[in-house]
């Protein structure tokens, strides 16, 4: 008992605070930076859409506002069967093209896209975000580095209207993000802002989702991807805790999927072995941990006056989360998500097509 509870205690110490403070530490002390240039290749830049009638236009109009050569840059929209006017309202652009796509979820719509454009970058966004006008040109900067396959862009989350506080920690996850960044490559991306070169493309599981198989998908052939802050985004995010914590159970079963079943481990080398394991899967496997450390910890009840404290104080958290809105109820509902979504995962698999979180459009 005292092995499992140290352990997960040891675990969950690590991921959330020791690992974030040693990237930051070695990526000042031996950063690998990234050789970046001015030119501008061509780019075909796609919005995966599906019943987006509320959003599509003012997607539209910003991306027509880049600062990037007009004859250089494909602007295009695949439209995952939309129902409503979606399709409709892009026809209207005679800039942007659309591409009408079967049903089969938003990495089948991007795989589709995808082969029926041309730019040496293909870039893509989702339909709610929305892009500073020098983003494109930030973004492919980088691939003037050989060794650069992919990179996503800062996304910053405008304040939410009711108790959600996914932006308190989409800041502490960027400042690790640029940390792995600089030390090799990210482990992660989100689907608002990024890039791939079309050479280095893959298709993947629709199941799997491009944000976390990417990464290490392009590290596993020999590649980097890499963080560029100054490509800045701008979404909406959910405006309460409880809406977040669906969002987030519905991307941790796609995680789950791709942890369990990606090979994500397969043919990395030390330093993003570490980076994998401790930013991914032992983040992902919070919710069993402190299971583990509350069990053990209730075990181990009589053992000194240690373990009481220790004891007391997981329910003191626990408790001041159920009383109010704010970071312990945020961090106690993200992390249980992490645990209703391996049991959603394990039971019934994980859908290819995605819903849109409430609130965010």
């Amino acid at each position: 008992m005292k092995t499992l509870f140290w352990g997960a205690l040891a675990a969950l110490a690590w991921t959330h605070v020791a690992y974030p403070a040693a990237a930051v530490a070695a990526a000042r002390l031996r950063p690998r930076p990234v050789r970046k240039g001015d030119d501008l290749p061509p780019v075909s830049l796609i919005v995966a859409a599906h019943d987006e009638e509320a959003v599509i236009e003012r997607r539209l109009e910003n991306l027509l506002e880049l600062d990037y050569p007009d004859d250089k840059l494909e602007l295009a929209v695949a439209s995952d069967a939309s129902t409503d006017a979606t399709d409709e309202l892009v026809e209207r652009e005679p800039r942007v093209r659309l591409i009408r796509c079967p049903r089969g979820g938003k990495v089948a719509a991007q795989n589709r896209a995808v082969r029926e454009t041309s730019g040496e970058i293909v870039a893509f966004s989702d339909a709610n975000a929305t892009w500073a006008p020098s983003a494109l040109r930030e973004l492919v900067r980088n691939f003037a580095d050989p060794d650069v396959a992919y990179v996503c862009g800062q996304l910053r989350l405008d304040d939410a209207d009711g108790t959600n506080r996914e932006g308190a920690y989409w800041r502490y996850e960027l400042g690790l993000r640029a940390a792995e960044s600089q030390l090799h490559s990210v482990t992660g991306g989100n689907g608002s802002i990024y890039a791939v070169r079309r050479s280095d493309y893959v298709d993947v599981d629709p199941r799997f989702g491009h944000d976390l198989s990417f990464p290490y998908l392009m590290v596993q052939r020999g590649r980097r991807a890499v963080y560029e802050p100054q490509a800045i985004a701008y979404e909406k995010p959910t405006p309460n805790i409880e809406d977040e914590y669906k969002r987030k159970v519905r991307m941790f079963e796609h995680c789950w999927a791709i942890v369990l079943e990606g090979g994500m481990l397969r043919g990395l080398g030390p330093l993003y072995l570490t980076e994998v394991v401790s930013h991914r899967h032992l983040r992902y496997a919070s919710g069993l941990l402190h299971l583990t450390a509350l069990g053990a910890n209730a075990a181990l009840l009589g053992q000194g006056t240690l373990y009481g404290a220790l004891f007391t104080g997981q329910l003191a958290f626990l408790g001041l989360a159920a009383l109010r809105p704010g970071l312990p109820r945020y961090y106690v509902l993200v992390t249980w998500a992490t645990v209703e979504a391996l049991a959603g995962y394990l039971r019934s698999g994980v859908p290819a097509v995605w819903e849109k979180a409430a609130g965010t459009r």
